[in-house]
Parts: C-alpha cells; sequence; structure tokens
C-alpha cells in the first residue's frame, strides 16, 4: 500500500470514529433534542452552534500539539475534568428541578426562551468542560495525521470531521423540532428531563470520580 492510500485510509477511518462518536446518544445531543422539541429550531441551532465551536477549539488545540503540553501539564487535564463534572451536575440539577415540575398542558409545554447568545455559551461550555472530547481528537489527529505532517494533512482531517458534526446536531435540531416531535415532547416532557438529570448526574460524578 503507498503512502498516500495509507493515508486515505486513515482519514476515512477517523470519518467514520468522529461520526460514530458524534451521532452516538450523549449529553450534547440529548441536550439539543430536548431543546428542539421545548424551544423549537432556533435554539437548538444557537445550542448546537455553541457546541460546534467548543469541538473546533479542541481540533485545532489537538492540530497543535496539545498532546504534549498535557504530557507536561497533566494538571490541566485534571482541572477540565474537575470544571466538567461540575458543570455536569448543574445541569443535572436544572433538569430534575424542570421533571418535578407538575405536566403543563400542551399549549404551555415549551419553555421560557432563552437568548440565542446564552444557548450558544451553555452549548460551548458543555463541550469546552468535556474532557471526553479532547481525548477524542487527540486520538483523530493521532490516528489520520503522520507524525510529519503539517497543515496539509491536518486541515482535511478537522475540516471533514468539523463538516460531519454540523451535519449531525444540525439534524438533531431539526428533526427534533418538527410539530410532532414537539406534541411527543409535550407528553414526555418530565420522563425526557428525568432522563436527562440521570444522563448528567452519572457523566459528572464520572468525571469527578475518574482518576484516568
Amino acid at each position: 500500500m503507498t503512502a498516500s492510500a495509507f493515508l486515505s485510509a486513515n482519514v476515512l477511518l477517523a470519518y467514520t470514529a468522529y461520526f460514530i462518536g458524534t451521532a452516538s446518544p450523549g449529553p450534547s445531543n440529548l441536550a439539543i433534542m430536548s431543546l428542539a422539541m421545548g424551544s423549537g429550531r432556533k435554539a437548538a441551532f444557537a445550542f448546537a452552534l455553541g457546541v460546534m465551536s467548543g469541538s473546533f477549539s479542541w481540533a485545532l488545540l489537538a492540530s497543535l500539539g496539545l498532546s504534549a503540553v498535557l504530557a507536561t501539564y497533566s494538571q490541566l487535564l485534571v482541572a477540565v475534568r474537575v470544571v466538567g463534572g461540575l458543570y455536569l451536575l448543574w445541569l443535572a440539577w436544572k433538569s430534575a428541578r424542570s421533571a418535578l415540575t407538575p405536566q403543563m398542558p400542551l399549549a404551555s409545554t415549551t419553555r421560557t426562551p432563552e437568548s440565542s447568545q446564552r444557548l450558544y455559551v451553555r452549548g460551548l461550555l458543555l463541550h469546552l468542560t468535556n474532557p471526553k472530547a479532547i481525548l477524542v481528537w487527540l486520538s483523530i489527529v493521532s490516528l489520520a495525521v503522520p507524525a510529519s505532517g503539517g497543515a496539509s494533512h491536518t486541515a482535511p482531517v478537522v475540516l471533514g470531521c468539523m463538516g460531519i458534526g454540523v451535519f449531525v446536531f444540525s439534524s438533531y435540531a431539526v428533526l427534533f423540532s418538527t410539530d410532532t416531535a414537539r406534541r411527543v415532547y409535550g407528553s414526555i416532557r418530565r420522563w425526557l428531563d428525568g432522563s436527562l438529570a440521570v444522563v448528567f448526574s452519572v457523566a459528572g460524578v464520572k468525571l469527578l470520580t475518574s482518576r484516568n
């Protein structure tokens, strides 16, 4: 196999791994889904844009050699893990409080609108404080970019994965903001928020108690 074919195969593998990881249900996807059903497409897109901005930030840092920095300053990853865990627990508390709110009539199930700027910041913080996002990008860049590779090798990997991320998160925002989805949300709001509280709690505790 030629070097170029080997690199192409690795890039394709990186794209596949990123798609599976991004499309799989997780805190970001569940939050986008909940926002789309409860607050509409615009709110979900604003949150998703924040998530993608956070992802792009980690992608750039991984491309610039973040692994070497983490190897030298391991406390940095510990700090991110602690902040991320506390933030997830805060989101769990908000979701639990919403789940405990009595069921509202269907016409009243839409949440009080938040500004697009605030939703963007929430999405950004969720991804910037997620150590998993750091490690995923480090593994993808290590897999698809040779040690001697420069911007010409890194750019296609980062841009391709970002395109996949935009497609996945936008699809969640569109699919779950339909009238049918919002009617379903009216009947399962408390169950969904309760599920989010559990997911955020488990993820937060896992981050805070992780030793590696």
